[in-house]
């Protein structure tokens, strides 16, 4: 597994209820601040066999963008978070602010 793979992974694993980061967040935290589209990736492939909180994240926006909007809509409101009808949230309320040098790996 590459470091940049096993990193974000440990990032989005680290992600608390209730909130949510954006993949470029992640990416940050991850080590390659441009890595938005790998964050992608490794969610689509890794999600289910590292059990990731995937509903977590979402764009820099703050808008569920994936085709089963409905399933992340479900599970991040069962965590307290609000999502409007046209599937955006609050990032100033519920996105997870963490400094990327916060991570060691």
């Amino acid at each position: 597994m590459q470091p940049f793979t096993k990193n974000a992974i440990t990032v989005i694993k680290n992600i608390p209820t209730g909130k949510v980061m954006t993949y470029s967040q992640v990416a940050a935290c991850a080590g390659s601040p441009r890595g938005a589209r790998q964050v992608v990736r490794i969610l689509h492939t890794m999600s289910e066999k590292y059990n990731l909180p995937w509903h977590r994240i979402v764009n820099i926006k703050g808008e569920i963008t994936i085709k089963n909007a409905a399933h992340q809509k479900a599970l991040l409101e069962g965590e307290g978070v609000i999502v409007t009808q046209v599937l955006t949230l609050s990032l100033e309320e519920y996105q997870y602010k963490i400094d990327p040098m916060d991570f060691e790996f």
